[in-house]
Protein backbone atom coordinates (compact mmCIF):
# COMPACT_ATOMS: atom_id res chain seq x y z
CA UNK A 1 0.00 0.00 0.00
CA UNK A 2 1.15 3.53 -0.73
CA UNK A 3 0.99 6.46 1.63
CA UNK A 4 -2.07 8.70 1.62
CA UNK A 5 -1.04 12.35 1.65
CA UNK A 6 -3.82 14.17 3.46
CA UNK A 7 -3.62 17.94 3.70
CA UNK A 8 -3.70 19.48 7.15
CA UNK A 9 -6.16 22.22 8.08
CA UNK A 10 -3.32 24.78 7.92
CA UNK A 11 -2.35 23.60 4.43
CA UNK A 12 -5.96 23.78 3.24
CA UNK A 13 -6.31 27.25 4.72
CA UNK A 14 -3.15 28.44 2.96
CA UNK A 15 -4.26 26.94 -0.38
CA UNK A 16 -7.71 28.52 -0.14
CA UNK A 17 -6.22 31.90 0.72
CA UNK A 18 -3.24 31.98 -1.66
CA UNK A 19 -4.33 29.72 -4.54
CA UNK A 20 -1.23 27.52 -4.36
CA UNK A 21 0.49 25.21 -1.91
CA UNK A 22 4.09 23.99 -1.63
CA UNK A 23 4.51 20.42 -0.37
CA UNK A 24 8.18 19.68 0.28
CA UNK A 25 9.61 16.15 0.00
CA UNK A 26 6.50 14.90 -1.79
CA UNK A 27 8.59 12.54 -3.93
CA UNK A 28 11.68 10.66 -2.81
CA UNK A 29 14.93 10.67 -4.78
CA UNK A 30 14.26 7.16 -6.17
CA UNK A 31 10.90 8.20 -7.63
CA UNK A 32 12.42 11.31 -9.21
CA UNK A 33 15.28 9.29 -10.66
CA UNK A 34 12.89 6.71 -12.14
CA UNK A 35 10.98 9.43 -14.01
CA UNK A 36 14.13 11.17 -15.23
CA UNK A 37 15.66 7.88 -16.34
CA UNK A 38 12.47 6.88 -18.17
CA UNK A 39 12.37 10.21 -19.98
CA UNK A 40 15.97 9.69 -21.10
CA UNK A 41 14.88 6.38 -22.60
CA UNK A 42 11.93 8.00 -24.37
CA UNK A 43 14.19 10.70 -25.80
CA UNK A 44 16.72 8.09 -26.93
CA UNK A 45 13.95 6.43 -28.95
CA UNK A 46 12.55 9.67 -30.37
CA UNK A 47 13.30 10.28 -34.06
CA UNK A 48 13.70 14.06 -34.13
CA UNK A 49 13.36 14.06 -37.92
CA UNK A 50 9.76 12.87 -37.56
CA UNK A 51 8.44 16.24 -36.35
CA UNK A 52 9.57 19.82 -35.82
CA UNK A 53 6.54 20.85 -33.78
CA UNK A 54 7.37 23.78 -31.49
CA UNK A 55 5.63 24.68 -28.25
CA UNK A 56 5.39 28.35 -27.37
CA UNK A 57 2.99 30.18 -25.08
CA UNK A 58 3.95 33.45 -26.78
CA UNK A 59 2.79 32.17 -30.18
CA UNK A 60 0.26 29.57 -29.09
CA UNK A 61 -2.17 30.09 -31.95
CA UNK A 62 0.56 29.81 -34.57
CA UNK A 63 2.28 26.77 -33.03
CA UNK A 64 -0.84 24.71 -32.32
CA UNK A 65 -1.10 22.15 -35.13
CA UNK A 66 -2.58 18.71 -35.73
CA UNK A 67 0.42 17.11 -34.04
CA UNK A 68 -0.44 19.12 -30.91
CA UNK A 69 -4.15 18.21 -31.06
CA UNK A 70 -3.38 14.51 -31.47
CA UNK A 71 -1.02 14.59 -28.48
CA UNK A 72 -4.01 14.55 -26.11
CA UNK A 73 -3.95 10.75 -26.18
CA UNK A 74 -0.31 10.18 -27.17
CA UNK A 75 3.24 10.76 -26.03
CA UNK A 76 4.45 13.59 -28.26
CA UNK A 77 7.60 15.71 -28.36
CA UNK A 78 7.69 19.49 -28.70
CA UNK A 79 10.78 21.58 -29.37
CA UNK A 80 11.90 24.89 -27.90
CA UNK A 81 11.42 27.89 -30.18
CA UNK A 82 15.14 28.68 -29.98
CA UNK A 83 16.25 25.11 -30.67
CA UNK A 84 16.63 25.62 -34.42
CA UNK A 85 19.17 27.65 -36.35
CA UNK A 86 18.49 29.76 -39.43
CA UNK A 87 19.18 26.69 -41.57
CA UNK A 88 16.30 24.82 -39.89
CA UNK A 89 18.58 22.37 -38.12
CA UNK A 90 18.92 21.85 -34.38
CA UNK A 91 21.64 23.95 -32.80
CA UNK A 92 22.27 21.41 -30.02
CA UNK A 93 21.56 17.69 -29.34
CA UNK A 94 17.89 16.68 -29.25
CA UNK A 95 18.06 16.00 -25.50
CA UNK A 96 18.78 19.72 -25.02
CA UNK A 97 16.26 20.92 -27.63
CA UNK A 98 12.92 19.59 -26.35
CA UNK A 99 10.56 21.96 -24.55
CA UNK A 100 8.19 19.30 -23.26
CA UNK A 101 6.77 15.81 -23.79
CA UNK A 102 3.00 15.37 -23.48
CA UNK A 103 0.14 15.02 -23.08
CA UNK A 104 -0.75 11.42 -22.15
CA UNK A 105 2.31 10.17 -20.27
CA UNK A 106 0.00 9.48 -17.33
CA UNK A 107 -2.01 7.00 -19.41
CA UNK A 108 0.53 5.41 -21.70
CA UNK A 109 3.82 5.16 -19.83
CA UNK A 110 3.91 2.89 -16.75
CA UNK A 111 6.46 4.99 -14.85
CA UNK A 112 4.51 8.22 -15.15
CA UNK A 113 1.19 6.43 -14.70
CA UNK A 114 2.41 5.05 -11.37
CA UNK A 115 2.98 8.54 -9.99
CA UNK A 116 -0.11 10.09 -11.61
CA UNK A 117 -2.47 7.55 -10.04
CA UNK A 118 -0.61 7.12 -6.74
CA UNK A 119 -2.34 6.96 -3.38
CA UNK A 120 -0.51 10.08 -2.19
CA UNK A 121 -2.05 12.06 -5.06
CA UNK A 122 -5.43 10.50 -4.33
CA UNK A 123 -5.20 11.51 -0.69
CA UNK A 124 -4.31 15.06 -1.64
CA UNK A 125 -7.24 15.34 -4.04
CA UNK A 126 -9.63 13.81 -1.52
CA UNK A 127 -8.53 16.48 0.96
CA UNK A 128 -9.51 19.11 -1.61
CA UNK A 129 -12.96 17.58 -2.09
CA UNK A 130 -12.55 15.92 -5.47
CA UNK A 131 -15.12 13.14 -5.91
CA UNK A 132 -14.16 11.57 -9.24
CA UNK A 133 -10.92 13.18 -10.40
CA UNK A 134 -9.33 12.37 -13.73
CA UNK A 135 -6.00 13.48 -15.20
CA UNK A 136 -6.68 15.31 -18.49
CA UNK A 137 -3.10 16.02 -19.45
CA UNK A 138 0.44 15.40 -18.29
CA UNK A 139 3.69 17.02 -19.32
CA UNK A 140 7.37 16.46 -18.73
CA UNK A 141 8.83 19.97 -18.92
CA UNK A 142 12.56 20.50 -19.47
CA UNK A 143 13.17 24.28 -19.26
CA UNK A 144 16.41 23.75 -21.15
CA UNK A 145 19.59 25.62 -20.20
CA UNK A 146 19.99 28.84 -22.16
CA UNK A 147 16.91 28.36 -24.37
CA UNK A 148 14.13 27.27 -22.00
CA UNK A 149 11.17 29.37 -23.13
CA UNK A 150 9.04 31.79 -21.16
CA UNK A 151 5.56 30.69 -20.07
CA UNK A 152 3.40 33.81 -20.08
CA UNK A 153 0.94 34.62 -17.26
CA UNK A 154 -2.05 32.30 -17.50
CA UNK A 155 -4.72 30.31 -15.66
CA UNK A 156 -5.05 26.56 -16.15
CA UNK A 157 -8.86 26.81 -16.25
CA UNK A 158 -8.48 28.75 -19.51
CA UNK A 159 -7.29 25.60 -21.25
CA UNK A 160 -9.04 22.78 -19.36
CA UNK A 161 -12.45 24.21 -18.67
CA UNK A 162 -15.30 22.48 -16.87
CA UNK A 163 -18.65 23.80 -15.63
CA UNK A 164 -18.24 24.43 -12.74
CA UNK A 165 -14.48 25.04 -12.98
CA UNK A 166 -12.45 22.25 -11.34
CA UNK A 167 -9.01 22.17 -12.96
CA UNK A 168 -6.07 21.87 -10.59
CA UNK A 169 -2.38 21.70 -11.46
CA UNK A 170 0.05 19.35 -9.68
CA UNK A 171 3.61 20.41 -10.52
CA UNK A 172 6.45 18.17 -9.33
CA UNK A 173 9.99 19.56 -9.34
CA UNK A 174 12.39 16.93 -10.69
CA UNK A 175 15.29 19.37 -10.24
CA UNK A 176 15.74 22.38 -7.99
CA UNK A 177 13.73 25.32 -9.37
CA UNK A 178 15.21 28.76 -8.72
CA UNK A 179 14.83 32.30 -9.98
CA UNK A 180 17.95 31.72 -12.09
CA UNK A 181 16.70 28.65 -13.99
CA UNK A 182 13.04 29.58 -14.46
CA UNK A 183 11.01 28.69 -11.37
CA UNK A 184 7.28 29.33 -11.19
CA UNK A 185 5.97 32.77 -10.19
CA UNK A 186 2.40 33.44 -9.03
CA UNK A 187 0.14 36.26 -7.87
CA UNK A 188 -1.02 35.10 -4.42
CA UNK A 189 -4.79 35.23 -4.03
CA UNK A 190 -5.42 35.94 -7.72
CA UNK A 191 -7.61 32.82 -7.96
CA UNK A 192 -10.29 34.72 -6.06
CA UNK A 193 -10.83 37.07 -9.01
CA UNK A 194 -12.28 34.38 -11.28
CA UNK A 195 -11.45 33.30 -14.81
CA UNK A 196 -10.00 36.00 -17.06
CA UNK A 197 -10.32 34.34 -20.49
CA UNK A 198 -10.76 31.05 -22.33
CA UNK A 199 -8.58 29.25 -24.89
CA UNK A 200 -11.16 28.05 -27.42
CA UNK A 201 -11.04 25.48 -30.20
CA UNK A 202 -13.57 25.94 -32.99
CA UNK A 203 -13.88 25.60 -36.76
CA UNK A 204 -11.16 28.25 -37.18
CA UNK A 205 -8.62 26.45 -34.99
CA UNK A 206 -7.67 27.75 -31.54
CA UNK A 207 -7.77 31.25 -30.10
CA UNK A 208 -8.35 33.17 -26.90
CA UNK A 209 -11.77 34.72 -26.50
CA UNK A 210 -10.27 37.91 -25.03
CA UNK A 211 -6.95 39.77 -25.25
CA UNK A 212 -4.41 39.16 -22.47
CA UNK A 213 -4.73 41.37 -19.40
CA UNK A 214 -1.83 43.52 -18.29
CA UNK A 215 -0.20 42.38 -15.05
CA UNK A 216 2.09 44.27 -12.72
CA UNK A 217 5.19 42.13 -12.30
CA UNK A 218 5.57 43.46 -8.76
CA UNK A 219 2.50 41.40 -7.83
CA UNK A 220 4.21 38.09 -8.65
CA UNK A 221 6.21 36.12 -6.10
CA UNK A 222 8.78 33.44 -6.99
CA UNK A 223 8.13 29.88 -5.86
CA UNK A 224 11.64 28.46 -5.49
CA UNK A 225 11.62 24.78 -4.54
CA UNK A 226 13.89 21.79 -4.13
CA UNK A 227 13.64 18.65 -6.24
CA UNK A 228 10.86 16.40 -4.93
CA UNK A 229 8.59 19.30 -4.00
CA UNK A 230 5.02 19.34 -5.31
CA UNK A 231 3.30 22.66 -6.05
CA UNK A 232 -0.51 22.51 -6.02
CA UNK A 233 -1.98 25.19 -8.29
CA UNK A 234 -5.61 26.38 -8.25
CA UNK A 235 -7.06 26.49 -11.77
CA UNK A 236 -7.77 30.23 -11.53
CA UNK A 237 -4.35 31.21 -10.12
CA UNK A 238 -2.34 33.58 -12.33
CA UNK A 239 1.14 32.07 -12.72
CA UNK A 240 4.06 32.18 -15.11
CA UNK A 241 7.75 31.35 -15.55
CA UNK A 242 10.54 33.24 -17.26
CA UNK A 243 13.11 32.10 -19.78
CA UNK A 244 15.91 29.94 -18.46
CA UNK A 245 19.05 31.91 -19.24
CA UNK A 246 21.18 29.86 -16.85
CA UNK A 247 23.37 26.85 -17.57
CA UNK A 248 21.17 24.53 -15.48
CA UNK A 249 17.94 22.87 -16.62
CA UNK A 250 14.72 22.84 -14.58
CA UNK A 251 12.96 19.53 -15.18
CA UNK A 252 9.41 19.10 -13.85
CA UNK A 253 6.50 16.71 -14.27
CA UNK A 254 3.07 18.33 -14.33
CA UNK A 255 -0.42 16.84 -14.36
CA UNK A 256 -3.73 18.67 -14.65
CA UNK A 257 -6.76 17.14 -12.98
CA UNK A 258 -10.47 17.90 -13.29
CA UNK A 259 -13.41 16.49 -11.33
CA UNK A 260 -15.73 14.44 -13.51
CA UNK A 261 -18.45 14.17 -10.86
CA UNK A 262 -21.27 16.62 -11.57
CA UNK A 263 -19.01 18.69 -13.83
CA UNK A 264 -19.41 19.21 -17.56
CA UNK A 265 -16.36 19.14 -19.83
CA UNK A 266 -16.53 22.15 -22.17
CA UNK A 267 -16.74 20.93 -25.75
CA UNK A 268 -14.75 23.90 -27.08
CA UNK A 269 -11.62 22.95 -25.08
CA UNK A 270 -8.55 22.15 -27.18
CA UNK A 271 -8.53 18.56 -25.90
CA UNK A 272 -11.05 16.35 -27.70
CA UNK A 273 -10.61 12.77 -26.63
CA UNK A 274 -11.83 9.66 -28.42
CA UNK A 275 -12.32 7.94 -25.05
CA UNK A 276 -13.22 9.33 -21.65
CA UNK A 277 -10.34 9.42 -19.13
CA UNK A 278 -10.34 6.88 -16.34
CA UNK A 279 -10.89 8.44 -12.90
CA UNK A 280 -8.10 8.11 -10.36
CA UNK A 281 -10.76 7.07 -7.81
CA UNK A 282 -14.53 7.37 -7.43
CA UNK A 283 -15.95 8.64 -4.13
CA UNK A 284 -19.41 9.45 -5.46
Amino acid sequence: MGILRRLSSDELQFFNAQGYLVLESFSAAEEIESMRRRMEELLDGFDCSSTTSVFSTKNQKQTTDNYFFESAEKVSFFFEEKAFGDDGNLKQPKHLSINKVGHALHEIDPVFKKFSSSEKLSGLLQSLGYQRPAVLQSMYIFKQPGIGGEVVPHQDNSFLHTEPRTCIGLWLALEDATVKNGCLWAIPGSHKNGLVRRFIRDENGVHFDKPPPLYDQKDFVPIEVKAGTLIVIHGDLIHQSFENESEKSRHAYSVHVVDTDGCKWSEDNWIRRKTDPEPIYNSS
